[in-house]
Parts: structure tokens; sequence; C-alpha cells
């Protein structure tokens, strides 16, 4: 079975996935949402240059990547970054995402997992106009930021993309876990 591309994030009820300033002070706590078996669900962790600087910035003991650095299975997207020695991530130019996208995809799940899309909005919108991204998972937050990032940045399409409702689970925080499959070839009825 060929891997899919989940773009699984944590979203304000807005639509937004971080304030102007890139904080996610406002993500609610929940202890029931078992972050260990989400991270063993994937092989490979797909995101921005944002997304990249705002792990680097965590302590390391409270960096959820840290061991998946230096494995060939953190990818960061950005035309303004060489490859990090440290970390040693893959980097992307984002002319080259859809046929390095395309090629993890083609290679059997099995052990390797899926693909987790991290964000930010510009390379989720610009992977969900290429048709690379096959599921929408967000952990809605009870909360209105009211500005920020959006959760899909850059042009849309006249008729959007239509989704297929998958799971639904509400947390006693008020979290809402939705889980969407896209579909591209479905018109809006």
């Amino acid at each position: 079975m060929p891997r899919k591309v989940r773009y699984n994030l944590a979203a304000s009820l807005d639509g937004f996935i971080a304030t102007p300033t890139g904080s996610y002070s406002w993500i609610v706590d929940d202890k029931t949402i078992d972050f260990d078996s989400l991270y063993a669900q994937f092989g490979c962790f797909v995101m921005g240059r944002t997304t990249h600087e705002a792990y680097l910035a965590m302590d390391p003991a409270e960096n959820p990547l840290r061991a998946y650095y230096k494995t060939g299975s953190v990818v960061v997207v950005g035309d303004t970054l060489d490859r990090d020695l440290e970390t040693q991530v893959e980097v992307v130019k984002l002319g080259e995402v859809e046929s390095f996208v395309r090629a993890l995809k083609g290679r059997e799940g099995g052990k390797d997992g899926d693909i987790w899309l991290m964000g930010g909005g510009k390379l989720a919108g610009e992977m969900l106009r290429l048709g690379l991204v096959d599921t929408v998972e967000v952990a809605v937050m009870p909360v209105l930021l009211g500005e920020g990032v959006k959760m899909f940045e850059g042009k849309g399409r006249e008729d959007g993309w239509r989704l297929e409702l998958r799971g639904c689970e509400r947390k006693e925080t008020g979290i809402l876990m939705l889980e969407y499959d896209v579909l591209y070839k479905e018109p809006w009825r």
C-alpha cells in the first residue's frame, strides 16, 4: 500500500495554525492525546522552514522530532536553506517538492509509515494544489485567534477541494479531532 501524505495539525476554530508572531501557546494541552503513538504512525516528517525553526527553538528534551533527526526522516522545504549539518535534515527546494513527495509516496508504507505534513500553511496550500495531500487531520482548538497563519495559504481553487469526513472525536477539553480524506476528482454537490 502506498504511503499517504497526512496533514496533521492543530488549528484554532477560525482556521489559524499560529499567531502572527508564530506562537503556538494557545494550543490546549490535552493529556489524553498519545503523541508517542501518533508519531509512531509516520516514517517521514515534511515541513516548511518556519515550522522547522520552531522545532529547533524547542528545548532538545522536549522536541518530539529529536529521535528522527540524523535518520533522513525529516524533510524541510525551503528555497533559502542549505542542508542542516547538525540535524542532518533533508532540504528540498519548493520547485522540487512535487517530484520529491511523489517519490516518497511511491515507496511502500510498511515499516516506513505515512508522511506527516507538519505545516506551515504555505507549504500545505502548495501541496494541496499539487494533489499531494491525502488526508487532513485537524485538532480544532476551542480558541479564536482572529488573525495569524492560515491552515492553507496561497491561491485557492474556484470550486474548492471536496473533503469526506472519516472521523470525529470530541475531547473533554473541547478539542474536536477531525479526519478528512481529500477528494480531488469529486465536484461539489
